[in-house]
């Protein structure tokens, strides 16, 4: 079957840039900080084993199969921007729910999890499928490099802008949301002729799912999902928890900070290349924690490897590569997919991981290694997702660039000895005429 292919006004503008930004952004820290908030309620149900369990699995099984059912809905609906605003206002009723919920009642608990879940999967497809509907291939990393920096100081906005109260924490949440879609409303573009186009170039769950180069994207995914979150409990239980935190936060700083500078590289030396070098150095860090776990200069290097390979491959793996595989046609369905390793990585951690968090960490991590070494062998095989035109177009105007500095650097060179062999002449005719 042949990809179908649409063309698009794909120039980022600071209009359009700045509604990805808002849009995305303001989603992932809705999203990670209501996670937060039933992370502190299972906290608080340490003893309730069953409890815990059934609230993360309505919490991630209405995230999954609402965001595939969200895939297919916008497909065949369109109006992307009234869909996307109509799910935003659903996560601010969401947020202001969690008020009238009794989190002290076991029903009240399961229908706040199962509704945070379905509030952020149903339309998180359609949210990323914006992004990659109004941005270029070429210029799509450096935009989501801002994009995960902007992530994490929303994150520290709000981490510390509230107290312990549920309430506050329920009013940020509601505020949060309701501040992107009121900056969405006031700034998004009008781009209906591309969402009627869009709607025309629709593909099918069979269809992505037997294309060759989104599976060999997906299956380091899958890996890295899986063993970098099963390891956090290992971590936590032979440390002590304050230096834990420590150890998270300067990796968040990290992270955000070196987002910027991966997504210049991503669109410079590519997404495939870029990958590789992520999984490589967190197999590295990995390998140094399971040599010498309880040493506090394996900690300090594994946090920076594991910084640096977070902001590569969060860039690529969460925002650019899925749109990047629809090459033009509805990306959507690539998105809902790509999102069910990340949903039920963190199901495991969060159902499961006091049970991990029993296993012997050299042999965790020396496990954990091992499959991130392992997840380089798809990529080996995947293609590049970056148009090869613009790789080489790059490389020529950087040899270029190279070559004109290095003209320059002759010819200054060249006045600098001409100036001094003019003044020694100088010299020596006055000494002569002396």
């Amino acid at each position: 079957m042949r990809m179908p292919r649409v063309t698009f006004k794909n120039a980022i503008t600071s209009r359009v840039g700045l509604v990805n930004i808002i849009l995305v952004t303001n989603t992932l820290v809705w999203y990670f900080y209501a996670f937060t908030i039933l992370s502190n309620i299972a906290k608080n149900l340490a003893s309730d084993h069953f409890t815990i369990l059934l609230m993360w699995g309505l919490h991630f099984v209405g995230a999954i199969f609402s965001a595939l059912f969200g895939a297919i809905w916008i497909n065949k609906r369109g109006k992307q921007t009234i869909f996307l605003i109509s799910w935003m206002a659903f996560g601010v009723i969401s947020s202001l729910a969690s008020l009238i919920a009794n989190i002290a009642d076991t029903p009240g608990l399961l229908v706040l999890s199962f509704l945070f879940g379905v509030a952020f999967g149903s339309g998180m497809p359609t949210c990323m499928g914006y992004f990659s509907n109004h941005t270029s291939v070429e210029n799509r990393g450096r935009l989501a490099g801002i994009i995960v920096f902007a992530n994490g100081l929303g994150m520290l906005l709000l981490g510390t802008a509230v107290g312990e109260s549920f309430t506050t924490k329920a009013l940020v949440l509601a505020g949060w949301r309701m501040i992107g879609l009121v900056l969405f409303l006031l700034i998004k573009p009008h781009e209906e002729s591309e969402e009627k186009t869009k709607k025309e170039s629709q593909v099918s769950f069979r269809f992505v799912l037997g294309q060759r180069s989104f599976i060999l994207y997906l299956i380091p995914w899958i890996l890295f999902s899986l063993v970098n979150y099963l390891s956090q409990p290992v971590l936590a239980n032979i440390l002590d928890p304050s230096l834990i935190e420590f150890s998270i936060s300067v990796e968040n700083v990290i992270t955000g900070i070196f987002a910027i500078v991966a997504g210049f590289l991503i669109d410079f030396f590519g997404r495939k290349h870029m990958a590789t070098a992520g999984f490589v150095m967190l197999g590295i860090g990995y390998t140094i924690l399971g040599i010498a776990p309880e040493n506090l200069l394996s900690l300090y290097f594994y946090t920076v490897l594991d910084g640096v390979a977070w902001g590569i491959l969060f860039v690529i793996f969460v925002i650019i590569v899925w749109g990047d595989l629809s090459y033009g046609a509805s990306s959507d369905k690539y998105y809902a997919i790509a999102g069910i390793p990340f949903f039920v990585s963190l199901f495991l951690r969060s159902a499961i991981g006091l049970y991990v968090s029993n296993v012997s960490p050299y042999a965790i991590f020396s496990f954990t290694a091992f499959f991130l070494f392992l997840a380089v062998l798809p990529l080996m095989y995947a293609p590049e997702t970056l148009p090869e035109k613009t790789m080489k177009d790059r490389e020529l105007k950087n040899y270029i660039a190279k070559a004109q500095k290095a003209v320059e650097k002759a010819q200054k060179k060249e006045a600098e000895n001409a100036l001094r062999e003019s003044g020694d002449s100088e010299i020596e005719s006055d000494s002569e005429a002396f």
